[in-house]
């Protein structure tokens, strides 16, 4: 007789794969606001640069809560990515004040 297989608790990127995000997602207002410094720089077009890419190697289950904030936040979750990359630079270099 052959043993029933057991079944494991899915990871959170595997139940995400299956299940989506959007179920999870709070269905609460968003507040909207930019910086001061960074409107100014969209109205006189100055966010132009361009961008570089890169490879970085992230644990699935984080990939999948970075993109359920960034839809809570209603922003793409690379641009999630680069807002967090933006203040930690700027506060390990000291550039807040």
């Amino acid at each position: 007789m052959a043993k029933p297989k057991k079944r494991s608790k899915p990871s959170p990127a595997e139940y995400y794969d299956r299940h989506g995000v959007l179920g999870s997602v709070i269905e609460d207002g968003v507040d909207f606001a930019l910086g001061e410094e960074l409107r100014r720089q969209i109205l006189r077009g100055g966010r132009s640069r361009g961008l570089k890419n890169v490879t970085i190697k992230l644990d699935p289950a984080q990939v999948q809560a970075l993109r359920k904030i960034a839809t809570r936040r209603a922003i793409p979750y690379q641009t999630l990515i680069r807002q967090w990359l933006a203040e930690g630079i700027r506060r390990e270099l000291d550039l807040t004040g």
